[in-house]
C-alpha cells in the first residue's frame, strides 16, 4: 500500500451516498491516494467505505478516526478485516479514543483514563477471533495520537498514527516521539481564499467545533506553545493560521510541504469552502491534487 501522495479527509454526511461516490472517483482521478471517512453521529464508517470501495479501483480508505466506544475489539477486528478482504486490502483502520463529551454525553460511556482503555483495547484487539478469509495482507492501523503517551503507544503496538487539528509543529513533535518508521498521517484544513478577513471568519467557523470545546485539541496546542489568550474571541489570528492553511494554491501546497518536511508520511486535506456550506471545495480538491 502507498498512501505517499496528498488524500482527502471530510466529513460528507451533508452529501448523498451518490455524491460521496462521485468525490471518491473525482479523487482517484486525480491522483490522490486516500480518501478519509470520521465517524461522529452521521454514516457508519465502515458500511460507507465498503460501499464506495466497491466503486473505485485504486483509491485507499481510511477511518479517521472510528471511535473505540462505538463496537468493541472483537467488532472493530472483523469490521476491518472484512473490508480489507472485500477490497484487497485498499483500506486503513485509523481508531482513537475520541473526546469526553463525545463519550460521555453523546454514548453514555466513562472516559476516565483514555489511554489505559486503548491499550487494553489493543491487546484483546490484536487476539480477537475471526473465523473468515483474512485479507491478503495485514491491515495497517493507526491511533489517533496527540500526546506523548498516546503517540508512543501508536509507534509500538499500531502502524503509527493519525493526527488531526495540528500545525507542522506538531508533526515534528510527533516524529520525534515515534522514530522514524511508523506512519505519521496528518490531516490539514484548508481554504482557497486569498481574501483574509473572509478565509480567517471561515477558518474561525470551522476551528469552533474544536476549541474550547475539546479540550485534547487545546491541551495540545498549548503544549506548543500557544496560551491561553490565544483562544479566546474565536481563537488569535496566529492560531488561526497555524492550524488552518488558507490562501492562493502555492501559499496552501507549501504547508503540505511543511508537514512531509516535518515527517509526515501522508498529509490529508480538509477541504474547506469560502462559502461556509458544508460540502468539499471542489476547486480546491481540484487546485492541490498530487503532481
Amino acid at each position: 500500500m502507498d498512501i505517499s501522495k496528498t488524500g482527502l479527509w471530510f466529513f460528507m454526511d451533508s452529501l448523498t451516498a451518490a455524491e460521496t461516490v462521485e468525490l471518491a472517483k473525482k479523487a482517484e482521478r486525480l491522483g490522490y491516494s486516500a480518501l478519509w471517512l470520521p465517524e461522529a453521529v452521521g454514516r457508519e464508517p465502515f458500511a460507507h467505505a465498503a460501499h464506495i470501495l466497491s466503486k473505485t479501483d485504486r483509491l485507499v480508505l481510511a477511518t479517521g478516526i472510528a471511535n473505540i466506544w462505538a463496537r468493541d475489539p472483537i467488532t472493530m477486528s472483523a469490521a476491518s478485516k472484512t473490508v480489507a478482504e472485500l477490497s484487497d486490502c485498499r483500506f486503513v483502520l485509523g481508531m482513537g479514543v475520541s473526546h469526553r463529551p463525545l463519550v460521555e454525553k453523546l454514548r453514555g460511556h466513562s472516559y476516565d483514563k483514555p489511554y489505559s482503555h486503548m491499550k487494553a483495547y489493543l491487546e484483546q484487539f490484536k487476539t480477537a477471533l475471526y473465523r473468515a478469509p483474512m485479507p491478503k495482507e495485514e491491515v495497517p492501523v493507526l491511533l489517533a495520537a496527540l500526546h506523548p503517551k498516546m503517540l508512543r503507544l501508536a509507534a509500538e503496538q499500531a502502524r503509527g498514527t493519525h493526527t488531526y487539528f495540528v500545525p507542522p509543529e506538531h508533526t515534528a513533535k510527533a516524529r520525534a516521539a515515534v522514530g522514524p518508521d511508523p506512519w505519521i498521517c496528518a490531516a490539514q484544513a484548508v481554504i482557497l481564499e486569498t481574501d483574509v478577513a473572509r478565509a480567517r471568519a471561515v477558518a474561525r467557523e470551522y476551528m469552533k467545533t474544536y476549541v474550547p470545546r475539546l479540550p485534547n485539541y487545546t491541551r495540545n496546542l498549548m503544549a506548543l506553545g500557544y496560551e491561553e489568550r490565544d483562544f479566546e474571541q474565536g481563537c488569535s489570528d496566529r492560531l488561526v493560521d497555524a492550524v488552518v492553511a488558507w490562501g492562493s494554491e502555492q501559499k496552501i501546497r507549501d504547508r503540505i510541504e511543511a508537514h512531509r518536511k516535518a515527517g509526515a508520511t501522508h498529509v490529508c486535506i480538509i477541504p474547506l469552502r469560502p462559502d461556509n456550506s458544508p460540502y468539499p471545495d471542489s476547486r480546491a480538491v481540484e487546485a492541490l491534487a498530487p503532481r
